[in-house]
């Protein structure tokens, strides 16, 4: 039977994007965070016997009560930022955890795996090549990681943000995109939605899905050049298809996936 002492960390705060939708902030418990690479994972968890958030949907298969139920996260916040670890958590109505998680409120005791890893990172990006970060929905937590860690104001390389959501509503974390491409000028934060016509107030920007703006030339046009191999590596994240779909496009373009056997320009970390 699991106890409460493996519940070893608590919400220090849960911020409401958008309905579904939430950066929840984790503080250890009496032990101290480990040393991460940004891009990198931990795992959180709940018991079985957890209350499920109210508005979520009733589970296929009622987990044991007494079984801690653990799932990997990206990591959102700066590795160099030791008081919390932050997640950008998307709910899964039937899901087993993230109903779980959503029910909980400030000081509530969560698990928080001590180990941290993952090969999403830039330490096998030579300094001297762009990034271009392209990610659906919850996949931009890594990158935010990426770009707190070290925030990229030098101009040695160009960093592209590319977000896409269905609604201009789910691009969490967009007025500080906003600003740190205001104040790094190597920075460009591109947003993409695939249904306007859901929005309450006319969107303005671009619409359709992230591959669009490397197809339609955007990111080139913003540049005042085009982004090749030879310049430039590619993180994908996010939803399996969009990061099928991109590969073929880069495949294209002469872009080829990063093994540890092979070097490459494609880096990418599927979601679900």
């Amino acid at each position: 039977m699991q106890t409460n002492q493996e519940l070893n960390a608590q919400v220090a705060q849960k911020i409401e994007v958008a309905p579904g939708l939430i950066i929840l902030r984790i503080v250890p418990d009496g032990w101290t965070l480990a040393e991460f690479e940004a891009g990198q994972f931990a795992v959180i968890g709940l018991p079985g016997a957890s209350p499920r958030y109210l508005y979520s949907e009733s589970e296929g298969t009622v987990p044991d009560p007494d079984k801690m139920i653990r799932r990997a996260y990206s990591i959102a916040s700066s590795s160099v930022n030791k008081e919390f670890i932050e997640f950008y958590i998307t709910l899964v109505g039937s899901g087993a955890l993230t109903p779980r998680i959503f029910a909980l409120q400030q000081g509530d005791p969560i698990y928080l795996s001590p180990k941290i890893t993952g090969m999403f990172t830039m330490s096998k990006v030579p300094e001297d090549k762009n990034l271009v970060l392209i990610s659906t929905g919850t996949g931009l937590a890594p990158y935010m990681s990426m770009l707190r860690s070290a925030l990229p104001g030098d101009g040695k390389r160009r960093f592209s943000v590319i977000h896409g959501a269905r609604h201009s509503w789910e691009l969490g974390y967009r007025s500080e995109l906003i600003t740190i491409e205001r104040i790094c000028p190597n920075v460009d934060y591109f947003t993409i939605i695939s249904r306007p016509d859901s929005e309450k107030i006319k969107w303005g920007g671009f619409t359709g899905y992230v591959q669009d703006i490397w197809t339609r030339g955007h990111l080139a046009e913003t540049w005042g050049y085009d982004p090749t191999p030879d310049n430039t590596h590619v993180f994908l994240c996010g939803n399996p298809k969009m990061i099928d779909d991109v590969c073929v496009i880069l495949g294209r373009d002469g872009f080829k996936e990063h093994t540890k056997k092979e070097p490459g320009e494609i880096h990418f970390e599927r979601y679900w």
